[in-house]
């Protein structure tokens, strides 16, 4: 049985320090690939862009830098409120984005629920799947 937990929300594309842009974006979390978080952006528009990276990194960085490579998150301040920036590089071009802590902690916490750290593997079946390989 498969569990999705989602949350609409309005990111900032963040092009300077003194500029940015509103993109409403949507986190997704599915219990069929327990270890990811999806991310759609321009959710309303007709090319909506989607990235999937690690829950954990999400995790993580609500609370400290974290990540490497195309994906890294940290925690900061912006005119006084507690944020997560995102930073994702592709062959594409690299985006900063600015999100709301407390809405992204939220959904943490939602998905935390649904799939407690530590037992990814269960969602997966692998274990009675092995089972099955090694009986025969």
């Amino acid at each position: 049985m498969q569990t999705v937990v989602e949350r609409e929300l309005e990111l900032n594309l963040v092009l300077s320090p003194e500029r940015r842009i509103p993109v409403p974006a949507r986190l997704g979390y599915v219990t069929d690939d327990p270890y990811a978080v999806h991310v759609t952006f321009h959710i309303d528009s007709a090319h909506p862009v989607y990235w999937t990276f690690a829950r954990d990194l999400l995790v993580e960085g609500v609370f400290r830098p974290c990540g490497q490579g195309d994906v890294r998150v940290w925690p900061t301040k912006t005119d006084g409120r507690s944020v997560v920036l995102m930073a994702l590089s592709s062959p594409d071009g690299d985006a900063l984005l600015e999100a709301p802590a407390a809405q992204v902690s939220a959904w943490l916490e939602r998905t935390l629920r649904v799939v407690p750290p530590g037992t990814e593997g269960e969602q997966l079946g692998l274990d009675d799947a092995l089972d099955q390989l090694l009986a025969q």
